[in-house]
């Protein structure tokens, strides 16, 4: 590798006038991205240099006398790859990659040309978690209403956009529903006509997206079963029984407190009684 066309392409950078253009280019981790080395036409590159400007500067790329390079000491090393029309491919991507990019041609006339790329990598969004919570029915609920409630969570993601969808071939209209916090919670009135309707949570960042389906309906529940009991007789039952249990604990423990006290005050009497009828030391003859 020479040395003297990369000190001199530097110098070019440093002493002409260059003109900067910038883009933003988007990917996610474990695919590859291609930075485009745009030029205006009639530009016949003589030289051309790949550097990254952040979050280090390093240096990837080099374009000399018809020969191109790519095995230079950086973080792309072996994942860096020049194609004969001076862009650069990178990949497989990882979460450390994103940055800022920079492509420095001279023509044949001397002229430069800069172009300053902004790479961001995201993450693949994973399918999203859904829940079901269903509201406790009151007098001011309609009749054969059901009240649900949609919760929607991504892990371990940043930066992205939740939305709902309802799945049904037929569309009369949705029924009155609203969102809370930023899209992950959906509040839906259901009525029996909405049995086999689903709802869809879409999860989505800028370059991948995913979803998750449920039928609300299922986990409404009006009447209990023939046989079992529902969870309002179960809490009927269940919690008078508790408090009545701890009732009966701290009674127990305010009675025999004090009786347990005064046994083994008088079991230390009894053990020191016959000890100070001995004295420890003893007269001798």
């Amino acid at each position: 590798m020479a040395m003297r066309p990369l000190w001199s392409l530097l110098l070019w950078e440093a002493l002409l006038p260059i003109t900067v253009t910038g883009a933003q280019v988007l990917s996610k981790v474990g695919g590859s991205v291609l930075l485009v080395a745009a030029r205006p036409p009639g530009f016949q590159v003589r030289e051309a240099i790949w550097r990254s400007l952040w979050p280090s500067e390093e240096l990837l790329a080099t374009f000399f006398r018809g020969s191109l390079e790519t095995l230079y000491h950086s973080r792309f090393l072996g994942r860096a790859q020049l194609h004969s029309n001076l862009s650069l491919e990178l990949g497989p991507l990882e979460s450390g990659d994103s940055g800022n990019f920079s492509v420095l041609m001279v023509d044949t006339r001397g002229q430069t040309w800069t172009q300053t790329l902004q790479l961001k990598v995201y993450d693949a969004v994973p399918r999203p978690v859904v829940q079901v919570f269903i509201a406790v029915g009151g007098d001011a609920q309609p009749p054969k209403t059901c009240q649900v409630f949609l919760s929607c969570w991504a892990p371990n993601i940043s930066e992205i956009t939740y939305s709902w969808r309802r799945e049904t071939t037929m569309d009369f209209g949705m029924e009155p529903h609203s969102l809370f916090t930023d899209g992950q919670l959906l509040s839906v009135s259901l009525g029996p006509g909405d049995r086999g309707v689903a709802y869809s949570c879409i999860v989505s960042n800028p370059v991948s997206w995913d979803l998750a389906t449920v039928t609300p309906w299922d986990s409404c529940h009006h009447e209990a079963a023939p046989g079992k009991a529902s969870y309002k007789d179960v809490l009927l039952v269940a919690v008078p029984v508790s408090l009545l249990l701890m009732l009966v604990t701290l009674f127990s423990a305010w009675h025999w407190g004090p009786c347990s006290g005064k046994k083994k005050k008088d079991v230390r009497a009894d053990r020191v009684g016959p000890e100070t009828e001995n004295p420890l030391v003893q007269d001798l003859p």
